[in-house]
Parts: C-alpha cells; structure tokens; sequence
C-alpha cells in the first residue's frame, strides 16, 4: 500500500507538472538566447536553468502549507486560481502564433546569462508550474508516514521532470533541425490543448470543494 501511494506520487507529478513546464516551448527561447554561444556555456546554462527550477518548486512545495496558511488561503481558492493560470497558459499556447523563421536572430541574450531568468523562471517553473505544486502542497495532510511518502514521491516526481526538461535543452539545437518549426508549433498546441483540460479540471475541483459538491 505504502509502495503504491509512492509511486502515485512520481506519476502524479510528472503528469501535471509536465504539460505546464512544456520544455518543448522553452527550447525554441534556448536556442534563440544561446545562438552566439559555445557548446559547453550552451550546456552550463541548460544544466543551472534545471537546477534553479527544481529548487524553486521543491521549495514551493515544502513551504506550500505555511504559505498558504500564512495568507489564509482555502484549499478551494487554490484550486480555481491554479486552474485560472493553467488555463490561461493553454489557451496561449493553444492560440499563440507561429514564430517567425528568423526570429531567433532578433532576441538579445541577457549579460549576466539566461539559466535563472528567462529559462527557470518564469519558463520552467513559472506562475503555472508553481500553481501545480503549491496546490499539491495543500492536498497533503499532517505529519503523518503516508504524507512523507506523498512529499517524497512528489519531489522525485519534481526531479524527474526537470531531468527531463535538461534532455530535451541539451538535444535542442538537434531537435529544432529535426522537427523543424511546424512540428514544434503542432506540439506546442497540443501540449496547450491538454493544459486548458488540466486547468479546466482544477476549476471544477475547486468548485466543488467550496460548495460541497462532488464533482468527478
């Protein structure tokens, strides 16, 4: 049993916080902010983009609870607003216009770098990507074994997407020739298409939760 709720964890995690982070949509700004750079400053980036954003929802995570208790937040608000976000990222993502084929060329890289602004935040672990862990954070009880596992799980859950994230950055520059831009674009809205159903889902949770209602 214990094994199981573990385990629930990992691929909970991953399945939602995946299509928020959607790395596919980062690596098009990776390749256009890291054009004028070596392969190994190109790979530091990359690896520091990753860590950063899995410290930031890790601590989101772990300091969900006191947030959202020291602002006196309901778990239901929570809810709604996270499916606001998502939503609202979706619908962007689902309806965002085609980049234009030499638009890489036109964005400046930042002189102090890229790995925590734009690339971790708000690209990795944007509003959207906190909003799913903060309301994860207020879905788990006490200090109880079965809320550990839980914690545990969703960190690694956490670790395993952002490992992910740092694959699909590594491989852009392979993966922008190989798929070309209208394969990008296609992923993109499908990536946009399940998050308004992610977000829409979170709006009906928290509804529910407010008014008492059971909503499956």
């Amino acid at each position: 049993m214990e094994d199981r709720i573990f385990v629930d964890a990992i691929i909970l995690t991953i399945g939602a916080l995946f299509p928020v982070m959607n790395p596919m949509s980062v690596a098009p700004v990776f390749l256009s902010l890291t054009a004028a750079m070596d392969e190994q400053t190109r790979n530091r980036q990359a690896r520091l983009a990753c860590i950063y954003a899995f410290a930031i929802l890790a601590t989101f995570l772990l300091l969900g609870a006191a947030i959202i208790s020291f602002f006196g937040i309901s778990v239901a608000g929570i809810r709604v607003a996270g499916g606001l976000i998502v939503s609202l990222i979706g619908l962007r993502m689902l309806f965002s216009e085609p980049p234009e084929p030499d638009s890489a060329n036109s964005v400046p890289a930042p002189a102090g770098g890229i790995a925590f602004t734009p690339l971790a935040m708000p690209g990795l672990a944007g509003p959207g990507s906190i909003s799913v862990v903060v309301a994860t954070a207020s879905q788990i009880g006490g200090r109880t074994a079965e809320s550990y596992l839980v914690y545990s799980g969703t960190i690694i859950g956490i670790a395993i997407t952002v490992l992910i994230a740092w694959l699909v950055l590594r491989t852009a520059t392979t993966l922008g020739k190989l798929m070309g831009p209208s394969s990008i674009d296609a992923m993109t809205r499908i990536f946009g298409f399940l998050l308004v159903c992610i977000g829409v889902q979170f709006l009906l949770t928290g509804i529910g939760d407010f008014y008492g209602l059971s909503i499956a």
